[in-house]
């Protein structure tokens, strides 16, 4: 059976936040999907730059409530919606007060990056899966977009995998140049332990997580594919070595034109069909 439903778990996406290559990737890659006929679901955070009136934000109190715990301090999830109504496309919105209200994307106004980054991409994963599970969909691929989808590859393949939702289910993660400068918290591991995503098992990936490039690099390590924007020698290295096998693309600007066909061929392989090749 042909893989059909597509999650994306985005950084950005044009108009909520700024035009930028991620957000335009963002805004037009899941379009396109669903135009070529697969389901799609899309989620992004609730930055404290979107304007919800203008975009016309509103809860789904059916799917708010959940208090989710990180380092034994519960943060409450509320989930907004939000319509493109050119593109058919509906939006979920990932929102806390503590990690996205009145708070900017990976910098504040005067470019300071914020130093919990790492914890709101817990958050964030946590409550994009924790909301797919109470929709009872169950996608075929997730195609992570940025930083801040970091950690889902990690939870898909560790703390998720028992879920009927995502039992299946493949990970394709794609870097971005604007990614996080700050190594996570020297508390991450204790942060990010999830049923069997332990301290233990951080460990053991060998990666250096007082590096800034860190979160991507983990990934990378757990994700079936890797699509990178740019150049980041830290994940080209870290994606060859791999323990599972990974996609390699190497693309250039515009990103989401480059990625219609790169994204049909990750669905094969969530066939079990042979190894990709690189665009």
């Amino acid at each position: 059976m042909s893989a059909k439903k597509i999650l994306y778990i985005t950084q950005e996406i044009f108009p909520y936040v700024p035009e930028s290559q991620m957000a335009t990737a963002g805004r037009e890659l899941p379009q396109a999907i669903q135009e070529k006929g697969y389901e799609i679901r899309t989620f992004m955070p609730r930055w404290g730059n979107i304007n919800e009136r203008r975009n016309q934000l509103h809860e789904v109190i059916r799917l708010s409530g959940m208090n989710i715990i990180i380092d034994d301090t519960d943060h409450p999830l509320i989930i907004k919606v939000a319509s493109i109504q050119a593109a058919r496309m509906q939006v979920y919105f990932i929102d806390n007060d503590d990690f996205f209200h009145k708070r900017e994307m990976r910098t504040d106004n005067e470019g300071n990056e914020y130093e919990d980054n790492a914890e709101r991409a817990i958050f964030y994963a946590r409550g994009v899966l924790e909301t797919v599970k109470k929709l009872r969909w169950v996608p075929d691929v997730i195609h992570c977009q940025g930083w801040i989808s970091s950690i889902v590859p990690l939870y898909i393949k560790q703390a998720f995998n028992d879920s009927p939702s995502f039992a299946n289910t493949k990970v394709v993660y794609s870097s971005y140049e604007d990614t996080t400068t700050l190594a996570p918290t020297n508390n991450f591991a204790e942060c990010v332990n999830l049923r069997e995503a332990t301290p233990e098992l951080i460990a053991q990936t060998g990666i250096d997580f007082t590096k800034p490039h860190a979160l991507e690099q983990l990934a990378v390590h757990f994700s079936d594919g890797f699509i990178q924007e740019g150049k980041v020698d830290a994940l080209t290295e870290h994606a060859e070595k791999a323990v599972s096998p990974c996609l390699l693309l190497m693309v250039e600007p515009p990103h989401w034109r480059n990625m219609k066909p790169s994204t049909n061929k990750c669905l094969a392989k969530a066939n079990n069909n042979p190894p990709i090749l690189p665009l």
